[in-house]
């Protein structure tokens, strides 16, 4: 059963404006541990896939933050929740500390599609609630 649906548009050059404005201090605000070392990675290399990368984050993380309908106040936070990826592409919701145990609690299932085109980063996020469906 549906849970909630949340989606998110985020503007690129937004979000390159935050990081010109407050440089690494906005991505440790908005990533977590694992993402903020993938992203100095891809920044290193090419700054612009970094730049990328924190923008397809920070929509992700706000379409699912409609999709629990919580908004950006707790147990929801930016470093609460974690985008990863499968090994075949897939990008994940990883959860940590009260918003994992928020959403184990209420047997939540996310499903999460994430884009970005020129100047936008976009986000998709579906959350199932197993409890009481059925389904194992």
């Amino acid at each position: 059963m549906i849970y909630g649906i949340g989606t998110d548009i985020c503007d690129i050059r937004r979000i390159r404006a935050s990081l010109e404005r407050h440089g690494e201090r906005f991505a440790l605000k908005v990533l977590a541990d694992g993402e903020h070392a993938i992203w100095r990675q891809r920044s290193a290399r090419w700054p612009e896939r970094g730049v990328r990368y924190l923008a397809t984050r920070f929509s992700a993380k706000e379409a699912f933050s409609k999709a629990i309908g919580l908004g950006m106040r707790m147990p929801m936070g930016w470093r609460a929740c974690e985008v990863a990826t499968l090994p075949s592409g897939q990008p994940v919701i990883v959860l940590h500390g009260a918003l994992k145990t928020w959403c184990e609690a209420r047997q939540l299932h996310i499903h999460l599609s994430v884009t970005d085109e020129s100047d936008y980063a976009a986000s998709f996020c579906v959350v199932e609630t197993l409890a009481n469906s059925g389904i194992q």
